[in-house]
C-alpha cells in the first residue's frame, strides 16, 4: 500500500437542470471591486429623479389675498381689545410686548390667508398702527366708563369726541415707538407667514 490514493474518475455528465449538479457560483465577478452600496444596490440618480434633472419647484401658495384683509381687520379688532384691556389693567402703563402681539396677530392672519401677495405686509402695518391706536382708544374708553360710570358703549357713541380729546391728551414720545412696534410685528409676521 505505498501508492496515494487517488478518487475515482466519473465520466461527466450533462446537467439535467439539477442545481446541486451545477459548479458553486462566485458571489462577484473576481476582476470587479465590490461596490460600496451593497450587493445588488445602486446608487441613488442625482437630483433624485430620472434623467438627472432636478425636482420641480414647490407650488406657490396661492392665498386669497381679498379675505386675508377682512381675516386682518377681525384680527385687529381682537388685538385692540385685548390691548386696550392691558392698558387699563395696568392703569395706563403700555407695555411694548402688547404692541408687538397686536401686531402680530394681524400679519399671522394676513400671511395665512394671503398666501404671497407683496402688499399684505404693507397692508399689516397700516392694521398694526391703526390697531395700536384703537386699543389706546378702547384702553381709555374703559377708565371713563368706570369714571362716568356709564357703559362703553356710550362712550364710543355718543362721547367720542372727549374720548379722542382724552387720547392726545395723554400721548406722548414714546408713544411713537409703540405704535413702531404695532407696525413692524405686523409687517414681520405677515412676510414670513405669508411666503
Amino acid at each position: 500500500m505505498s501508492q496515494p490514493w487517488q478518487q475515482p474518475q466519473h465520466p461527466q455528465q450533462p446537467p439535467q437542470h439539477n442545481p446541486y449538479g451545477q459548479q458553486p457560483q462566485q458571489p462577484y465577478p473576481p476582476h470587479q471591486p465590490q461596490q460600496p452600496y451593497g450587493y445588488g444596490q445602486q446608487p441613488p440618480p442625482p437630483y433624485g429623479a430620472p434623467g438627472g434633472f432636478p425636482p420641480p419647484p414647490a407650488p406657490v401658495r396661492r392665498g386669497n389675498p381679498a379675505l386675508a384683509v377682512v381675516l386682518g381687520i377681525v384680527a385687529m379688532l381682537v388685538g385692540s381689545g385685548i390691548y386696550g384691556g392691558i392698558l387699563k389693567a395696568s392703569d395706563g402703563g403700555q407695555i411694548g410686548y402688547a404692541a408687538i402681539g397686536t401686531g402680530a396677530l394681524i400679519g399671522a392672519a394676513l400671511g395665512k390667508a394671503g398666501g404671497r401677495n407683496t402688499a399684505l405686509p404693507v397692508v399689516g402695518v397700516l392694521l398694526g398702527m391703526l390697531g395700536v391706536y384703537l386699543g389706546q382708544i378702547f384702553g381709555i374708553a374703559l377708565e371713563l366708563s368706570d369714571i362716568a360710570n356709564i357703559p362703553v358703549s356710550q362712550v364710543f357713541t355718543e362721547h367720542f369726541d372727549a374720548l379722542n380729546k382724552a387720547w392726545k391728551e395723554y400721548l406722548e414720545p414714546i408713544d411713537a415707538v409703540f405704535f413702531i412696534l404695532g407696525a413692524v410685528g405686523a409687517f414681520q409676521t405677515a412676510r414670513k407667514l405669508g411666503g
